[in-house]
């Protein structure tokens, strides 16, 4: 039996605040942070320090400003540090500001680049997590009664235990099946359980609609799947992949979402597939967003088309808070108000600030390579290779791609690709 609760919104307050109301919560909850941060963390004492200022001294966001940025590289760093200091990545030269008593769970990368980076949460914290993915399921039409196949990685990444309580707080029923099994595992477990929808990647998603027939039989449309949640990496926004979702699971609705385990998270409405304008920044009140220049660093104003490096700062958190935390993803934010009646921000995530390459001038990110070549699949599979002869970003022109062909490319298509990709890049 499903809940009867009507309601549209989760939390009609925040999700309805008006611009300037959200500024004002946001700037309250900013000045107590970075007290907290400069109280109980001696990297950000030394980040107010390089900047010759004292929490009190904040007054506006150009005050703010003048603090310097943080890195991924950084926070490494510090966990290093600690690690040597006191046996464990969150003590007081970290960027965790909570006392190891009250962290209650660790976020991890994968740490395929190096040591994995920790993200320390208290209760409170997890409570936060919880509340603003409650938000993004009740949105897309998920209630009490529903059941959800996790079909995301159950290890340490944020697609594990987190997602599982993320399903369960809003109250539906969640079935933490994990990719870790194989396919088929996760297609028993979708004719054991009856799921209504999925949380898994794009890519594993295509890969269930392919092998689908082969291990059971019978087509991914015949699942009975309603909704498909999209996640852990790009595609999820591509117009071109959710098409081949959508009908892969039979008419499916597909949902982005990003942003896990902390105080920032995206996800989307039903837009109109025709006025797709990025996904809801669904987490205003408990993170700061900004935008710099990802070459330069400098402030770049928050206005309907802008676009930049986001910046993150987190509100009313306790573990381990970002503070002007620069992540690496490159972002394009809208500010019009949405049919769906939510007055936030919105965004599209264009790809990372270190995966960007300048083609005759323009910035290109392959997520915009990929998104071009979709474009011809069932004849290309989407899976391509871009050759560099050189270190970047700067390439000389025409940009060389490696594209892998469908197995019914046509001669004629192959021309036509090759002509689109010239004119695009």
């Amino acid at each position: 039996m499903l809940s009867g609760d009507k309601r549209k919104f989760w939390n009609q307050k925040i999700e309805k605040m008006s611009r300037d109301e959200m500024r004002a919560l946001q700037m309250k909850r900013l000045r107590k942070q970075l007290i907290y941060n400069c109280r109980h963390s001696l990297f950000y004492q030394k980040k107010f320090e390089e900047a010759g200022m004292k929490p009190e001294d904040v007054k506006d966001l150009d005050d703010f400003r003048q603090i310097p940025l943080t890195n991924k590289d950084e926070h490494r760093r510090t966990q290093e540090e600690s690690i040597e200091k006191f046996g464990h990545p969150y003590g007081p030269t970290s960027i965790t500001c909570a006392p190891v008593e009250k962290i209650v769970r660790i976020n991890s990368t994968s740490g395929t680049t190096g040591i994995p980076t920790i993200y320390t949460l208290t209760q409170h914290d997890v409570d936060i997590v919880n509340e603003i993915h409650a938000r993004s399921f009740w949105m897309a039409g998920i209630r009490p009664g529903h059941v959800i196949l996790q079909a995301m990685s159950l290890s340490m990444f944020t697609g594990g235990l987190p997602l599982s309580q993320m399903i369960m707080n809003v109250g539906a029923c969640v079935v933490p099946v994990g990719v870790e099994g194989g396919t088929k595992r996760v297609l028993d477990f979708i004719g054991y359980t009856a799921p209504v929808a999925i949380f898994g990647t794009p890519s594993f998603g295509q890969y269930l609609i392919e092998q689908c027939p082969k291990l059971k039989g019978k087509e991914a449309s015949e699942l009975g799947i309603k909704w498909f949640f999209t996640g852990g990496e790009p595609g999820g926004g591509n117009p071109e992949v959710r098409k081949l979702l959508s009908e892969g699971f039979g008419g499916a609705k597909i949902f982005d979402h990003t942003g896990g385990g902390h105080a920032f998270h995206g996800a989307q409405c039903e837009e109109p597939p025709e006025s797709y304008s990025g996904i809801h920044f669904m987490s205003e009140d408990y993170c700061l967003l900004e935008l710099v220049d990802p070459k330069t660093k400098k402030s770049v104003e928050i206005e309907d088309g802008a676009a930049g490096e986001m910046v993150m700062t987190f509100l009313d958190w306790e573990g381990g808070p970002f503070m002007r935390y620069a992540y690496g993803d490159v972002l394009q934010v809208f500010t019009t108000p949405c049919h769906c009646g939510r007055a936030g921000l919105k965004f599209k995530i264009i790809g990372r600030a270190d995966d960007m390459l300048i083609v005759k001038g323009i910035n290109v990110y392959p997520e915009a390579i990929k998104r071009e070549i979709l474009k011809f699949h069932p004849e290309v599979t989407g899976y391509f290779r871009i050759v560099l002869d050189e270190p970047g970003p700067l390439v000389k022109p025409p940009l060389k791609i490696k594209v892998e062909y469908g197995s019914n490319l046509r001669e004629k298509a192959i021309h036509t690709l090759e002509e689109h990709m010239l004119k695009n890049f």
